[in-house]
C-alpha cells in the first residue's frame, strides 16, 4: 500500500457526543424578596438561640429589659442593610442614651416610664402613664432627651478624635443632627413639648416650617410628623379655654426664659457641632 493510499474509517464514532439538556433561564429574585431576607435573618438567628435556651428565654420575657433588646436588634438589622451593622450599632446606641434622658427626667418626677421601645426609621418611645404636672415640668423631661443624646455624641465625637476614626466622628454628626431634628417646635417632638412652656404659639411655627420642609425634600417620616403635629395642635386648639388646660401651661416668666434659653443655646451648639463633625463617608 502506498503512502498516499486513503485511511480505513474506524467503524465507531471518536468522541461520544454530549447529550443534549434543556437549559431554563435563570430569573433573579425580586428585591423585596432579597431585603426581607436581609431583615428576617438577624431575628432568625436570635429564635433559633433563645429556642435552644428555653429557660433563658423565659427569664428574659419577665424583665421589661427584653422588650428594649429585641426591639433595639430589629433596629440594628434594618439600619444595617442601609449603613453596615458597625454604624447601626452606634446609631441605636445614640437613640437610646437619648431616651434615656427622658426616662431619667420622668423618674426624677416621680412620673411612672416605661423602658425605651425602638421603631426602625422612626427612633423610639418611652410610655408613660400620666403626662408631668404642668407644661414646665413637661418642657424639663423633653429636653433632657436631647441634653444627655448631646453628652453622648460629645463622647463619641471625642473617641473619634483620639483614635482618628471616620466612623466615630459619622456617628457623632448623626447623633447631633437625631437631636437638633428632635427639637422642632412640633408636638410629637421634644421640641413641641419644650416650646409649650416659651409659648404654644409657637407650635403653629414649628407646624408651618415642618410643611415647607416636607415640600422642599417629601420623606415619609416627616409626613407623618406632619400628620401626628396637626392632630395635635388642632386638640390642643380645641381646649385652649378649658381651665384644666389653662392651668398646665400657666409658667413663671423665668421658667418662661430658662426654657426658652436652655432650647435655644442647645439649638445653636448643635447646628455647630454638626458642621465641626461633617466628614465624607469613607467607611
Amino acid at each position: 500500500m502506498g503512502p498516499f493510499a486513503p485511511q480505513h474509517e474506524p467503524d465507531y464514532p471518536l468522541y461520544e457526543p454530549e447529550p443534549q439538556r434543556e437549559y431554563k433561564p435563570i430569573h433573579p429574585e425580586p428585591r423585596w424578596k432579597e431585603i426581607g431576607k436581609k431583615l428576617i435573618a438577624p431575628l432568625a438567628a436570635l429564635g433559633a438561640i433563645l429556642a435552644k435556651f428555653k429557660f433563658l428565654a423565659l427569664a428574659l420575657f419577665k424583665f421589661k429589659i427584653f422588650a428594649t433588646s429585641a426591639t433595639m436588634l430589629v433596629s440594628i438589622a434594618a439600619y444595617a442593610w442601609i449603613w453596615g451593622w458597625r454604624f447601626a450599632a452606634g446609631f441605636v446606641l445614640l437613640i437610646l442614651v437619648h431616651e434615656l434622658g427622658h426616662v431619667f427626667e420622668l423618674r426624677r418626677q416621680g412620673v411612672p416610664a416605661s423602658a425605651p421601645l425602638f421603631i426602625p426609621f422612626l427612633g423610639a418611645v418611652v410610655g408613660m402613664k400620666q403626662m408631668p404636672a404642668d407644661a414646665w415640668k413637661e418642657a424639663r423631661v423633653a429636653l433632657a432627651g436631647p441634653i444627655l443624646g448631646t453628652l453622648g455624641s460629645l463622647a463619641v465625637w471625642g473617641l473619634g478624635e483620639a483614635f482618628d476614626s471616620p466612623l466615630l466622628i459619622a456617628l457623632a454628626f448623626t447623633g447631633f443632627f437625631l437631636n437638633l431634628f428632635n427639637l422642632l417646635p412640633v408636638v410629637p417632638l421634644d421640641g413641641g413639648r419644650a416650646v409649650a412652656a416659651v409659648h404654644p404659639a409657637l407650635w403653629a411655627v414649628g407646624l408651618a416650617g415642618l410643611v415647607a420642609l416636607a415640600f422642599w425634600h417629601p420623606n415619609p417620616v416627616l409626613i407623618l410628623i406632619l400628620a401626628l403635629g396637626a392632630v395635635e395642635l388642632w386638640r390642643r386648639w380645641k381646649e385652649r379655654d378649658n381651665p384644666a388646660a389653662a392651668a398646665y401651661y400657666k409658667v413663671t416668666t423665668s421658667q418662661r426664659l430658662t426654657a426658652g434659653a436652655v432650647y435655644i443655646g442647645l439649638a445653636v451648639f448643635l447646628a455647630v457641632a454638626m458642621t465641626a463633625t461633617h466628614v465624607e463617608r469613607t467607611f
